[in-house]
């Protein structure tokens, strides 16, 4: 008599009675004791945000975090500089989940921590970068937007006037909501990209120069219908040259092996 192999069971659970395997997960933290807290709104699926940050830009991350409600949005920072008590004097910091790896991008984080099983739970991934001002961002319009929009991969328009821009096409028009095109700074995916996204990140990718250009694989059908900027909730993109390195450096680099995609990045004169 031949077993076929049941199709429906992940590997390494097929010796485990049906009723029993979890094939998911959430990043929900669990108290020891009593029940949990419920939510306002336990019918909305909650979002999750995701930073690479360091102590230098405690200050920042903290205005950004508070524009992301708690009854939402689960907080994940991924710390960079391996600094981490310092951060438990913001209110928000003991419900936020904390990950520590000296000298590490968000890339690195997200492809060993963020696995699409683990955060199919949630909505929307906000994979934020640290230097961003929020000042007229608002995270519940921006997430009703976008899912009315249809967008499973977009990010917040930048300010032209005060943001260090990259892609031209990446700036706010004023008296839109939404236009097509997104970067890496702050990207959000469905959880339906995400999980395309996610096997697309390679174990060594480092800064992700040029991973925009192919997002729309991930795109979950016509890539200029579901990828966009939402202009009405725009954010400043500070530009501050962080995880340890200088301007100059980063430039030089990127001029160096990033050749392909010459022209998306602004870097001084100088520095070539």
């Amino acid at each position: 008599m031949v077993f076929l192999k049941n199709q429906c069971s992940p590997d390494g659970s097929e010796a485990l009675p049906k009723g029993i395997v979890a094939k998911t997960s959430d990043l929900e933290m669990r108290p020891l004791w009593g029940p949990r807290k419920k939510r306002k709104n336990p019918k909305t699926p909650m979002s999750l945000l995701a930073m690479a940050v360091g102590k230098k830009q405690k200050a920042n991350v903290n205005e950004m975090i508070k524009k992301f409600p708690s009854d939402d949005f689960v907080i994940m920072l991924f710390h960079y500089d391996g600094i981490v008590d310092d951060w438990k004097d913001l209110e928000w910091s003991s419900r936020a989940i904390h990950l520590s790896a000296i000298s590490q991008t968000k890339w690195w984080f997200a492809k060993r921590f963020l696995h699409p099983d683990v955060v199919s739970e949630y909505a929307y991934i906000f994979l934020w970068d640290e230097d961003l001002g929020v000042q007229n961002f608002d995270a519940g319009r921006y997430v009703s937007i976008i899912r009315n929009e249809g967008l499973h991969i977009s990010q917040p328009a930048l300010d032209p006037e005060k943001s260090e821009v990259h892609h031209e096409m990446t700036t706010r028009e004023k008296g839109s909501t939404v236009h097509r095109w997104v970067e890496m700074m702050a990207p959000v995916f469905s959880k339906e990209a995400w999980r395309c996204v996610w096997y697309m990140i390679q174990n060594d990718l480092i800064h992700a120069w040029g991973l925009d250009m192919q997002l729309g694989y991930c795109a979950q059908g016509n890539r200029t219908q579901y990828i966009g900027i939402v202009d009405s909730e725009y954010v400043v993109h500070y530009g501050l040259p962080t995880l340890g390195g200088s301007e100059n450096k980063v430039c030089s680099f990127y001029h160096l092996h990033i050749t392909a995609y010459s022209g998306l990045i602004r870097c001084p004169k100088s520095t070539f």
